[in-house]
């Protein structure tokens, strides 16, 4: 039987990390299936999805935390299967962009959490706007949203976020 682990990695950015994962993975019989790496402010951070069969779960479980003698630092956590839905979400990718100010992460959560509607990816950014320079935010994901879910009002609530924080919020269906 197949078990799912789902990592979070974090160390510094260095040559050899990702090779140092894949070999302790690969060395006990896991199979790397799907990750998202970046770099984030001289730190190497990362989460990944492993499926590895039952009996060497524990072995591998160990070998991974023992990486923090390679100096990363690694969080394993068995996947937990999802029931499935009687009514499948409709998946919603969203684009924000505009001026960088605090609170815009936490607001536009609110607002999706109020409406039980989950965040499946989840992309944010940070730079200058190239016609002023001045400081930019963007986000960009997708969402899971209940099917009972009141696409008018959903709309409203986010178009008055956006005027209040000023920043563009845009949602189109997925094509996935």
């Amino acid at each position: 039987m197949t078990n799912f682990l789902v990592l979070t990695v974090i160390s510094d950015d260095k040559p050899g990390v990702v090779e140092t994962l894949a070999k302790t993975i690969g060395e006990h019989g896991g199979n790397w299936l799907e990750c998202r790496m970046s770099h984030l402010a001289g730190k190497f951070a990362g989460i990944l999805r492993v499926s590895v069969e039952v009996e060497k779960l524990e072995e591998l479980s160990q070998s991974l935390l023992d990486l923090h003698s390679h100096g990363l630092k690694v969080i394993v956590e068995t996947a937990q299967t999802r029931v499935a839905a009687t009514e499948a979400p409709k998946a919603i990718n969203f684009n924000l962009v505009g001026n960088d100010r605090a609170g815009i992460v936490r607001e536009l959560s609110q607002a999706l959490a109020s409406r039980n509607i989950n965040v499946d990816e989840l992309n944010t950014d940070y730079s200058s706007m190239p016609w002023s320079g001045e400081p930019m935010f963007t986000a960009s994901g997708l969402l899971q949203i209940p099917i009972d879910t009141d696409m008018d009002e959903l709309q409203e609530q986010l178009d008055t976020i956006s005027d209040e924080l000023a920043v563009d919020i845009t949602l189109e269906e997925s094509e996935s």
